[in-house]
Formats: structure tokens, sequence, C-alpha cells
């Protein structure tokens, strides 16, 4: 069927592109890239807050089954080698997590499959397999409202959620570890990498609806002796500091044409012009818009599509104007709902 060969190709053009970037794939790797599984809600599963994540796909059994078989099929055809892996939780006993459940159970194997490209040598593969098995941080959270530690009954303006129950950063065993924000990310490597103990420290920004990292918590003489290298090659890294900067200048514009020319495929009757400002706006460094997220930088046909969308919300429609007037955002959309498709609808042909 036409619907399922679309989807087949949509998997496979982005297990290509991962496999080309990272030598490797698995399932949540594509499930991210093609848009069905948002990274909010596989941090939410790692650090233990959702059970499962095939509770959480927009997708019924069967269209979940089709996409990841055809992930099967693609991995056989190119002689990919198939071994499998084990998920653990972002908390301190590192659990076993389990992808899928329930109508969905017979999936969990397809789930703990990674595929790596062959003909790797020892030492690259190595290093792919040491990347796929590494858990993942554990995290702080920042406190945004008032909090009681569930041990000592004290306070603090962090917290670290264990099974949901809050804990002071002492009751957990991190009160010993120094803060260095974010900003350097050299001096936060080699902190870490120095550090036996660490978590990341998060905020969440209510206006964007997502967690946002601060900085690391690390052993104080970890931080020290890394401050002392970077201090010993700060020249050396100005120096690639610029090369980075010039590299980061050609990507943007490399993806920002990439992206405008997605634009155009799906949408040929969108002016041209309207889609550079499309493309530009949404693949803005930094800016948090769904261009910048991993969907967009893999070009998923969904975060092309919101793109599009939210241009059209805020340039052709009164949806600020609504909001303004203080309609409430979800009664504003439904509003605006037959303006935006009809738009679609003319931009599509």
């Amino acid at each position: 069927m036409q619907g399922e060969a679309k989807l087949e190709q949509r998997v496979v053009e982005t297990a290509e592109k991962l496999l080309s970037k990272r030598k490797s794939v698995t399932a949540l790797d594509v499930l991210t890239g093609i848009g069905w599984l948002p990274e909010n809600v596989v941090k939410a599963w790692q650090q233990g807050r959702t059970p499962d994540l095939t509770t959480a796909l927009p997708v019924s059994k069967e269209k979940l089954s089709f996409a990841l078989g055809a992930l099967q099929r693609w991995a056989g055809a190119n002689g990919l080698e198939g071994s499998e892996i084990e998920h653990v939780a972002a908390t301190r006993d590192r659990a076993a997590l389990t992808a899928a459940s329930g109508e969905f159970a017979g999936l969990e194997p397809l789930f703990r499959t990674h595929w790596i490209m062959p003909g790797l040598s020892e030492a690259k593969r190595a290093q792919v397999v040491a990347r796929q098995q590494k858990a993942p941080d554990l995290v702080v959270w920042v406190a945004l409202k008032e909090w009681t530690c569930a041990e000592c009954g004290g306070t603090g303006d962090l917290q670290y959620l264990e099974k949901e129950v809050p804990h002071c950063l002492d009751c957990a065993d991190f009160g010993h570890l120094v803060f260095l924000p974010s900003g350097d990310a050299t001096l936060t490597r080699r902190a870490k990498k120095a550090s036996r103990l660490s978590a990341v420290v998060t905020r969440f920004n209510r206006s964007r609806k997502r967690q946002e990292r601060q900085g690391i918590l690390v052993e104080e003489e970890a931080l020290r002796s890394a401050e002392e290298q970077c201090f010993a090659d700060e020249d050396v890294r100005e120096r690639r500091r610029v090369r980075d900067r010039e590299r980061r200048a050609h990507e943007d514009v490399e993806f920002i044409a990439r992206f405008h020319t997605a634009i155009t495929e799906m949408f040929p009757g969108c002016p041209p012009e309207r889609a550079r400002a499309i493309a530009e706006h949404a693949g803005q460094r930094g800016s948090g818009r769904v261009g910048r997220s991993a969907a967009g930088r893999e070009l998923a046909e969904r975060a092309v599509f919101l793109a599009v969308v939210a241009s059209i919300r805020h340039l052709d429609t009164d949806y600020d104007d609504l909001l303004m007037a203080g309609v409430e955002r979800q009664a504003a959309r439904d509003r605006i709902r037959s303006t935006i498709d009809a738009v679609l609808e003319r931009w599509r042909s």
C-alpha cells in the first residue's frame, strides 16, 4: 500500500542518516528521528517517570510493527551486525528499563537491538558499542516551588527525585559535589570525566515547556584538575573555537538550504521567499525552535510540517490577536484551524 511504502521510505532514510553520522542505529534513534518519540518523552522514560515508551507512541501496534520491521529488513539487507543492549535508568540503582509492554510487549527485542555499521575497525567498533551502552546521566532539578526533603525534612535550591520522591542533595549523597555552570564545554567534559560521581542540573522552562540544562555537579578535586588542564592549553582551545565558529556558520547556511528544499518539496505552492523565511526562522541556532530539534536536523517530515504550520499560524491568521485578547491558547488554535488547513491545501498544490 502507498502509506506503508511511504513509511518504509521515511524509516530507511532516517536510518541511513543515523548510520552515516553515528555508525550505528537503534529503534529509539529512528522513532525519534521520524517524530514519533519526542526527546522529552524518552528522557522521562530514562528517568523512571514513564513506565514504558509504547504507551506514549501516537500510532497503533500494527503501524509500529511495520516501522520496526522495515528497520530490521533494511539492517539485514545492508549487512549490519545486530546485538542486544540493555536500557538502564538515569537513577542511582540503574534499574533495567522496558520499552514495550502490554500488546506491544512482543516488540521489546527490536527496541533492544543495536545495529552497527559493518567494516569498522576494532577500536571504532568498541567506541560505538561503549556509546550505546553508556548509562544516562543522573539528573538534579532546580526547585521552582517550595518543597520538603522526604528524608530529613529540609529544603534547598536543588532536589533529586528518587522514585518521584524529592530528596535534598545531602540525603541523596550529592552534598559534597560543587556546581559547574554550563558555558565551557571542554571544562565540563574534563571535570565530568575526572569525577567519580556527577549529575546534570536542569531547570524547567515554563515558556518552552521543557527541561533545560544549567550545568553539572562534580567533585571539587575533579573541577580543580580540569581547570588546570584548560588553563594550560588555552591558546590551542581559542584557535579551535575560531575554527568551530567558522564551521558552524557554514553548517547553518547548508542546513537552511536543505530545510528550504524540504519545504518546497512538501509544499510546492509555498512562495519561495516565504519558504526561505520559514527555513531561516526554524533553523536559527540556539532558538529552541523545531528546526533545531533532532527531528529538524534530520529533516523529519513532521518537523518541516510543524515549522510551516507555525509560520501560517502567526502570519496568516489572527492567532496572536486572539492570545492578546485573552483567548486560551488551545481555543485560539481551534478557531484558526480552518484557515491553516486552507493555506496548507493551497500550498500543497
